[in-house]
């Protein structure tokens, strides 16, 4: 789980962000290094990336060229992100889940417009992830079904897509790294600071959110994730969650629903949203759940 509030980018001032900020929100970025850390001594391949800022309302779309390269400004905190992106993207494993996803019978398309704006969720979560942009990443949007139909229809769309999406991986050999970019509450701040760094502004917008935040975090830790998934609905409406896109209740399919501790690098606020940076260590509880007794 790698949220992407574009103000963890303004913070760390890259080389690629125009605006420039002075320090702000390091609990999420110090989690950001944790789980950094963590991942340098996993050996992946390719980045998979659920955002639901790529909102597409009929079916659900993959990058399908081999890169992408713009300026993307966010429409909400153009003061805070203004980014130099240049991502490859890994087409054969795109066209693969897309394909697995379309033999299951879902509605899906392959994005091969040259001028696509690649969306700042997206840019976010895998900048904060792996900086060093070195790896070629897989990026799927997010079907709004929640939009016209409910967030039952939509959670059930995403468990489909997330088991395709493991199908596809599996299939095609690749060691995948796989991103749900999302918060958890997400009720907002509706004015921000003059300085937007500044710290003494900065809380969950309610206790009630935080209370859910805490709830769903517990249950990560407890690897309850069967059970978050039952209680999705009722979370992602009553902590007016980011899970309304897809991306939570994909990534826990794709895994299969783990029953192992997620890691919980870290859980910070911004403009009143929860977010938690948070590692299934997939590859490492298999390899656990494997090993003989006494090794």
């Amino acid at each position: 789980m790698a949220p992407h509030p574009p103000h963890l980018v303004y913070a760390d001032n890259p080389v690629q962000n125009e605006p420039k900020s002075e320090c702000g929100w390091e609990s999420l970025r110090w989690a950001y290094e944790r789980m950094r850390a963590n991942l340098d001594e996993a050996d992946y391949d390719v980045i998979v990336i659920l955002s639901p800022h790529w909102q597409t309302y009929v079916g659900t779309h993959f990058l399908g060229l081999p890169n992408f390269k713009s300026k993307s400004v966010d429409p909400i905190f153009p003061n805070l992100f203004r980014f130099d992106y240049d991502i490859d993207v890994d087409v054969e494993l795109s066209r693969m889940i897309h394909d697995e996803a379309q033999a299951d019978g879902m509605v899906v398309k392959m994005m091969e417009n040259p001028d696509f704006r690649v969306d700042y969720g997206t840019i976010v979560s895998c900048h904060l992830t792996r900086p060093q942009w070195d790896k070629p990443v897989v990026c799927i949007s997010s079907n709004r079904a929640n939009a016209y139909y409910s967030v039952e229809v939509m959670q059930e769309m995403a468990a489909q897509l997330g088991r395709a999406t493991a199908r596809a991986i599996e299939k095609s050999g690749k060691r995948a790294l796989l991103l749900a970019s999302n918060s958890l509450s997400h009720r907002h701040f509706i004015t921000e600071p003059e300085i937007p760094e500044d710290m003494s502004a900065e809380h969950i917008t309610s206790h009630h959110l935080y209370l859910w935040d805490m709830k769903l975090i517990e249950m990560m830790k407890q690897g309850k994730t069967k059970e978050i998934f039952d209680i999705m609905p009722e979370f992602t409406e009553q902590a007016v969650s980011e899970s309304d896109g897809g991306a939570f209740s994909w990534i826990l399919s794709a895994l299969n629903f783990p029953t192992y501790p997620a890691i919980v690098h870290g859980y910070g606020t911004i403009i009143g949203t929860g977010n938690a940076v948070v590692e299934w260590p997939a590859e490492a509880a298999e390899n656990a759940e494997v090993t003989p007794r006494g090794e």
